[in-house]
């Protein structure tokens, strides 16, 4: 029998939509599932949220909740991270206090940012040890990675085990692909995509109808044209986010307009991983951007409240329907364990696969999944100017996991000093006093940085 081990199964949420994806597939209504969390009030609740939907679908997985990790371990063929070092509160407020007391402002501050560095430091050592207890209790498993920032992470758990089968794991790609078809008034089913790059700044070299195959980006550019003018609104702000607000896609139409590819992360990410959207003083910008500043905040926020509210009403979020969702974990799980083979789009270190990157970055590339794995795919040379976008990013990235990885403090005020957003806001003895807060603020979520 397949087993599944989530650690950081307390995020209730996120491992309700996990487990129906897993429910929905014939194959896997008797899984073993592993639940561990360090928190067992948030455990106990996740229990019981899936048994409840499990006895709605008709089936019956084998559940088990852990708080000893090495323990949920044990014989497990998948494991799967979705966890949060230092919780909301105090590490995530921290991460937006403090630098705005310096004039930064952040909109989620997980991936990249002063916010996405310090994230970084905090939740690599916890990644290293998971990755310790994988390579000695269930050295044979497949390691699905879903926690930011990404890149830092990957990159610093294959530079420590590049032997453990870890696949880095997001939902932008397919759920970008999902919006821009909406957009277009198209089927997504009937849309042919090739995208390729970094997690959260990977780009559509290919957006094309499959019957047809006709070129959709004309289409976008035309579209990108309305929505800045104000003529026309994405299809994604006709949805609420958790938060309760009304997002907008300018920024990355305004990305299409001005480097000819769409952008897979949303508007609210991207905006911060760029000089050009959030400065000190430019309140035109941002509402000419509308740019949903401390967005993570709000988020967070909803779900503490969402979390309050389930002691009182667990139907919530048991009360259905269960249908599919777009994360890939189930269709890696199906493709390896039954052999229906499928791709999917995961982050893995760039060994030769894109061409202009550095060899020690972290990419986001097509992966073939199969009975023998994952296998990530060869893209070759991307357009130049989105590969020199992207490496902005990547030396925050690479330097973030050095940084953690040899516990040298002067590497954290290199990756801050790099860093688009901060750089373009903050002088260098600001960046280095905001830093040094930061690092004191964290207190034992961080090791000692010499």
């Amino acid at each position: 029998m397949t087993k599944l081990t989530i650690i950081g199964a307390g995020s209730t949420v996120f491992t309700k939509n996990i487990v129906v994806d897993l429910m929905t597939i014939d194959n896997f209504k008797s899984i073993e599932i592993a639940l561990m969390d360090i928190d067992k009030n948030r455990l106990d609740k996740t229990l019981e949220v899936l048994k409840i939907i499990s006895k709605k679908m008709g089936v019956t997985p084998q559940f088990t909740t852990h708080t000893n990790r090495r323990e949920a371990l044990k014989n497990a063929d998948f494991v799967q991270t979705t966890i949060q070092v230092g919780g909301y509160r105090p590490s995530t407020v921290i991460d937006f206090e403090i630098p705005s007391k310096f004039g930064l402002s952040q909109t989620i501050a997980d991936t990249l940012g002063i916010g996405g560095i310090m994230r970084g430091l905090r939740t690599i050592p916890v990644l290293l040890d998971i990755a310790q207890d994988i390579n000695d209790v269930c050295p044979n498993a497949i390691w699905m990675q879903y926690v930011n920032p990404m890149c830092s992470n990957m990159i610093a758990i294959k530079t420590k085990y590049p032997e453990i089968k870890s696949l880095g794991l997001c939902h932008s790609v397919q759920g970008t692909a999902e919006m821009l078809a909406q957009d277009l008034g198209e089927d997504i089913n009937d849309i042919d995509y090739i995208c390729s790059g970094i997690n959260h700044m990977a780009f559509y070299q290919k957006f094309n109808k499959k019957n047809t195959g006709e070129d959709l980006y004309p289409r976008l550019k035309k579209l990108a044209e309305d929505i800045l003018s104000d003529k026309k609104i994405s299809s994604r702000t006709l949805k609420k986010e958790d938060s309760g607000k009304y997002l907008d896609e300018k920024v990355r139409y305004e990305i299409l307009k001005r480097f000819g590819f769409f952008v897979t992360e949303s508007s609210e990410h991207f905006a911060e991983y760029v000089p050009w959207f959030i400065k000190k003083g430019r309140d035109d910008l941002i509402d000419k951007y509308k740019i949903p500043i401390n967005e993570y905040i709000d988020r967070c926020e909803h779900y503490e409240k969402l979390w309050e509210e389930l002691d009182e009403d667990i139907n919530l979020i048991t009360k259905g329907p269960f249908e599919r969702s777009n994360e890939y974990a189930s269709s890696i799980m199906d493709g390896i364990s039954n052999n229906n083979s499928v791709v999917v789009y995961g982050n893995v270190m760039n060994d030769g696969l894109i061409e202009n990157l550095p060899s020690s970055c972290c990419v986001e590339v097509p992966c073939i999944i199969d009975s023998k794995g994952f296998h990530p795919q060869k893209v070759g040379k991307i357009p130049e100017h989105l590969a020199a976008l992207m490496r902005t990013n990547i030396n925050v990235q690479i330097l973030t996991a050095e940084a953690a990885l040899t516990k040298k403090r002067e590497h954290i005020y290199h990756a801050a000093m790099l860093d688009p957003l901060t750089s373009s806001n903050l002088s260098i003895d600001e960046i280095y006093k905001m830093t040094d807060e930061l690092i004191k603020a964290h207190g034992n979520y961080l090791p000692n940085y010499n």
